[in-house]
């Protein structure tokens, strides 16, 4: 079966919902007119990036009129959005919905939100910490991550194991690390091409990264949105810094045959995992010894405490 994918690779303007809400539509339409099956619009992309303090002004609880205005909007149509979205006791998460035949048919909140560099995520959003993959009416399990999540090797795995056959990652990315040396003279965008690769081949999925382009204050976007399939071969990749809807078919039964041909998903040993990972989390919190620390370390610690000072023969030490 054939999927007709849009990547929606635009410049929001930073904090003017109602302006990216009809930018939305009009992709959306311009999209069914191209006859995509699935539209994918970047990492809140109805509101821009660098938000802070204006973030909670462009919120959106998940019954908000405007969002369900957005929803209707995809009849016979798969989209994937990103916004601020309010919960109902007032917190604040970077979310992505999956919009599906006039519905929102799933949220994902951002889980990993980053506070290195240039980003200050955390201070100004919740993080998420439910991870799932959804049915979707494409006929493939859907997993939905967001930016950072990706730089963490668990999201993928966890997603294509609880049934994804589709990872989309919407990004808000900034350029950072000019140079020639690199792939594409971008050091951000090779770290991002060799993370999808990798994630597609070891999955056996196809990986759809769509990231944003302009500038929201002094920080720019760089784009280069993709499509890889799941043998880790990429299929499309956009242009830098250009805002366009791109249009990318793939062929959804290249997932059987890849899983078919290196089984690497089926072969995973998860109850491996489960068991290492509970002793790590329980010698982490010193509720049992832990394996790599040295001997005679306190619990939860990684080295033996030093032994105390000792005073100099023949000095008395003055109490006051």
């Amino acid at each position: 079966m054939s999927l007709r994918i849009a990547l929606a690779q635009l410049a929001p303007r930073l904090g003017a919902l109602d302006d990216n809400l009809r930018r939305h539509h009009e992709l959306l339409a311009a999209a069914r007119d191209r006859a995509a099956g699935l539209v994918v619009f970047p990492e809140l992309g109805l509101t821009g990036y660098l938000l802070q303090d204006l973030a909670s002004e462009v919120a959106m609880r998940l019954d908000d009129p405007r969002l369900a205005a957005l929803a209707g909007a995809t009849r016979d149509l798969s989209a994937v959005v990103s916004f601020v979205e309010e919960s109902a006791d007032h917190r604040l998460f970077i979310a992505a919905a999956l919009l599906e035949d006039g519905e929102i048919r799933h949220v994902h909140r951002k889980l990993f939100l980053p506070t290195y560099g240039l980003f200050d995520e955390r201070r100004f959003f919740a993080a998420g910490d439910v991870l799932r993959a959804v049915p979707s009416r494409l006929g493939v399990g859907v997993g939905l991550a967001i930016c950072e999540d990706f730089w963490h090797l668990g999201v993928p795995q966890l997603l294509a194991l609880d049934g994804a056959q589709l990872l989309i990652n919407p990004s808000s990315s900034p350029g950072r690390d000019l140079a020639a040396t690199n792939e594409v003279g971008l050091g951000t965008a090779t770290s991002w091409r060799i993370l999808m690769r990798t994630y597609a081949q070891l999955t056996g999925s196809f990986v759809v990264f769509c990231n944003r382009v302009g500038v929201d204050e002094s920080i720019s976007f760089w784009g280069g949105s993709e499509v890889i399939g799941p043998s880790g071969e990429p299929l499309f990749s956009a242009p830098l810094f250009d805002e366009d809807l791109y249009i990318v078919d793939v062929e959804l039964a290249d997932v059987r045959r890849e899983r078919i041909a290196l089984p690497l998903l089926r072969d995973e040993r998860l109850e491996l995992q489960a068991r290492e990972l509970a002793r790590i989390v329980a010698e982490r919190a010193g509720l049992v010894p832990d394996a790599t620390a040295e001997a005679g370390a306190e619990p939860g610690l990684d080295l033996e405490p030093a032994e105390p000072a000792r005073e100099p023969i023949g000095f008395t030490a003055r109490r006051r």
